[in-house]
């Protein structure tokens, strides 16, 4: 399986939008400050979507990272 996934930043209004194929090693790693953009703050898996092929779910995290995905974001995960 493959995952794109939304972190959330705990008790702030940030959001970070990824792929992996173990969600549960790759949030270890934004935890332990081993991503260059999530390093130094804490962050909670707010929403994923797993998928049988990589890229789907990377053209998945493309999209949410563009506009008409942001808006889609907005409108369906309250962010």
């Amino acid at each position: 399986m493959f995952y794109t996934y939304v972190l959330k930043e705990i008790d702030k209004e940030h959001f970070y939008v990824g792929s992996a194929n173990n969600l549960k090693r790759r949030f270890f790693q934004h935890q332990e400050g081993e991503s260059k953009f999530t390093q130094g703050r804490k962050w909670r898996v707010y929403c994923y979507f797993a998928f049988q092929h990589e890229e789907m779910a990377r053209k998945f995290e493309k999209y949410l990272k563009s506009g008409s995905g942001r808006a889609f974001s907005k409108k369906h995960f309250s962010f």
